[in-house]
């Protein structure tokens, strides 16, 4: 069996049916909304990389403490240097080196050698005045400018008719709790000349009479650190 070869269309069909168009790629334009969403996208996402790095790596000035600060001192710019930090959200926490030190401020709290001064650390005005206290006995390494003591008061043994020291005399006393030892006059071995080391203590007004009657009465002002308090 043989088949015949199919028949050619007639050419008035042919010639009616549409021509296939070739698709062609057309270039964005910068008008296309597409392609300017895109740009506003990439741009952002730029500038918000530069200033999270920019944030990240900024620097503020500020003061540090050159040396213990004591309440009672009035703060001045000798007794401060200027560092570099980053603190971010922080920095308005702490005293600024990029402005004018304001007039008159007093510390009113320790702020360590090295530490960043706290603005709550600074006022007007502290309740407390120094008093220098003599002390003859050797002092504990862990008495020195910052540290939290407590003052006694160690009266005299009284004197018995042999003229031997007698055994019963007034029990020591507690002059002042909690005062902060501003500065220490001695050598670095603790005691200066004639066995005796002066302190000089920050005591609340309210505790200065019965201070300064002790050091002018018959006995001894013993200074007890306060155990683990440095201020």
């Amino acid at each position: 069996m043989t088949y015949a070869p199919a028949a050619p269309a007639p050419p008035s069909l042919v010639q009616g049916l549409p021509e296939p168009v070739a698709a062609r790629l057309r270039r964005p334009r910068w008008r296309d909304p597409r392609l300017l969403t895109g740009i506003v996208i990439v741009a952002l996402s730029v500038a918000l990389g530069s200033w999270v790095v920019s944030a990240a790596s900024r620097t503020v000035p500020v003061f540090v403490a050159d040396g213990a600060l004591t309440p009672g001192v009035p703060l001045t710019t000798d007794a401060l240097r200027a560092v570099d930090v980053r603190l971010g959200a922080g920095t308005s926490s702490y005293l600024p080196a990029d402005e004018p030190l304001p007039e008159g401020l007093v510390v009113l709290r320790v702020v360590d050698d090295g530490e960043l001064v706290p603005l709550t650390a600074l006022g007007a005005d502290a309740d407390v005045r120094s008093v220098a206290v003599p002390v003859v006995s050797g002092l504990s390494d862990r008495i020195r400018a910052g540290a939290v003591v407590d003052l006694w008061f160690v009266p005299d043994a009284p004197v018995s008719p042999d003229g031997g020291a007698g055994k019963d005399g007034p029990e020591p006393s507690t002059l002042a709790e909690s005062v902060v030892v501003e500065q220490v006059d001695a050598e670095e071995g603790a005691i200066v000349v004639d066995g005796t080391v002066t302190l000089h203590v920050l005591v609340p007004t309210d505790s200065l009479p019965t201070v300064l009657t002790a050091l002018s009465d018959a006995g001894t002002v013993a200074v007890v650190p306060v155990a683990g308090k440095v201020r």
